[in-house]
């Protein structure tokens, strides 16, 4: 089944902005305390020690914060899901890093992560609310939803349908949102003469009741700092980009390149632009992970290093262990170069007559290992198959080079309409996350793409976004402010 666009709540704005460049790039990090590269913790300078993530993660947060991120992202693993890599095995819950941060950070977002086939609104509503009010309004959160309907059976769902799984997601949104409002702003009188503490009249019960949830009371929390936290939203289904469009805040896409990220952008802000939004209240960020070296050769090697330690499922006489799925192997390239090489090792070269037989999709493979690593079939050294299955099997752009070629690479794709901003995730910690704050950041800066100090005090104030009305007291729809405050850089053209 298709979705297909709710009813707008008010009529749509006069113009479609569409690929309009914003002011200024948005940057945040997507935390991985033993880097999101498959390989990423094997590096000999790595951190790897899960047990000790408590360090890393200060550590990380001071470094962002000294580079004026706008961000930390917290993702999650979805509920039952198998993980991929190492990285996703052992990990602090999101809402918890978050948490602990809040109190050793000053200025930067916090974003953590719920899926929401596994929560409880009002639950989520009243940790989410709080932490934004302990964190001075920098809260944000990251809704998830699963692209298969095991979450939802495993909770019991009687339909897990996708559709299904979509309407819930918009009444779980929706209710969010009308606990964030239960207190209205001057609801708490705290009056010590009369004895009154709150106006009755200015808390409102959430009063909901739909098909898949329904909930009644008021939230026992005051309105956050930013009136409603910023909703994250990432997935790669037609229901996904429906729910980003009419529903989020943020919308994080993963495409593999320019072109892929702004049709999607494009996608979705006219999606939200017929659904009754100001298309320009939805930010469309793309995830990258970069590989910073003093120079491109420098680091083309280090890219070449991590390939080398990737796992794939032919390592193992007996199959893969836990950890590494199947999906990374030998088979799967074959299936995507067109040609059996089922008979090689993983580590065999690349023969270039043999090369000349793939598909165009490996023709184009084989030219982004070149790209990435230097190495080529039939080169000194050559390229290997475990270069191109691993490279097949990234669904992250990933961009190596200097830290000046990188940071020129992120201002042009938002040049042309690609992101409004990155989701930038570092192959290894504490190194390649050092190199991309203290290194790319300032080039950033130097183009005039990014600010060298902040801009505002919460994290709406980060992305631009206006401070929404309460749903409760204002007229349809008030959520996504249709003025909000352009964020600038002196010269820099909007």
């Amino acid at each position: 089944m298709t979705p297909t666009l709710a009813t707008p709540s008010s009529p749509p704005l006069a113009s479609f902005s569409g690929g309009d460049r914003m002011s200024r790039l948005i940057i945040g990090a997507a935390v991985h305390t033993i880097g999101a590269y498959p390989s990423g913790w094997r590096m000999p300078d790595a951190h790897r020690d899960t047990r000790d993530d408590a360090a890393v993660l200060r550590r990380t947060a001071r470094t962002a914060e000294a580079a004026r991120l706008d961000y930390l992202f917290f993702g999650d693993r979805r509920p039952g899901a198998e993980p991929r890599d190492a990285h996703q095995v052992a990990r602090v819950e999101s809402l918890s890093a978050a948490g602990f941060l809040a109190a050793l950070t000053e200025r930067i977002g916090l974003v953590g992560s719920a899926a929401i086939e596994a929560e409880d609104p009002y639950a989520l509503a009243r940790r989410t609310a709080s932490a934004d009010l302990l964190s001075s309004g920098r809260a944000g959160i990251h809704l998830t939803t699963s692209p298969t309907a095991a979450p939802a059976v495993a909770v019991g769902e009687p339909d897990a349908s996708g559709a299904a799984r979509f309407e819930r997601a918009v009444e779980f949104e929706t209710v969010l949102r009308r606990l964030w409002d239960s207190f209205e702003d001057d609801a708490v009188i705290a009056n010590a003469e009369t004895g009154e503490f709150v106006d009755r009249a200015k808390v409102h019960p959430a009063g909901f009741r739909g098909t898949h949830l329904q909930v009644g009371p008021a939230l026992d929390v005051t309105r956050p700092v930013q009136g409603h936290l910023p909703i994250f939203h990432s997935g790669s289904t037609s229901y996904d980009r429906l729910f980003a469009a009419q529903n989020a805040d943020v919308a994080i896409i993963a495409a593999r390149g320019v072109a892929q990220a702004a049709g999607l952008r494009e996608e979705l802000r006219s999606l939200a632009f017929v659904s009754g939004r100001d298309d320009r209240t939805l930010k469309v960020i793309a995830q990258v992970l970069p590989i910073v070296g003093e120079s491109t050769p420098h680091a083309q090697r280090l890219a070449d290093d991590l390939i080398r330690l990737v796992s794939v499922a032919e390592d193992w006489a007996d199959g893969p262990p836990h950890g590494y799925p199947a999906a990374r192997s030998i088979a799967a390239l074959s299936r995507v170069v067109g040609t059996d090489l089922t008979g090689f090792a993983p580590d065999a070269p690349v023969d270039p007559r043999l090369a000349a037989q793939f598909t165009a999709a490996g023709q184009e493979l084989v030219e982004l290992v070149a790209e990435r690593t230097g190495l080529r079939p039939g080169g000194d050294p050559p390229a290997t198959l475990r270069h191109l299955a691993v490279t097949a099997s990234s669904n992250l752009p990933i961009f190596v080079g200097s830290a000046a070629e990188i940071a020129t690479r992120l201002a042009t794709w938002a040049d042309v309409g690609a992101a409004d901003g990155f989701n930038v995730h570092a192959a290894t910690h504490p190194t390649q996350f050092d190199r991309f704050a203290r290194g790319v950041v300032p080039e950033l800066q130097h183009l005039g793409v990014f600010p060298r100090e902040y801009d505002g005090g919460t994290l709406r104030d980060h992305l631009g976004l206006g401070r929404p009305e309460n749903t409760h007291v204002s007229p349809a729809d008030p959520r996504f402010p249709p003025v909000y405050r352009e964020r600038s850089v002196p010269g820099v053209r909007a």
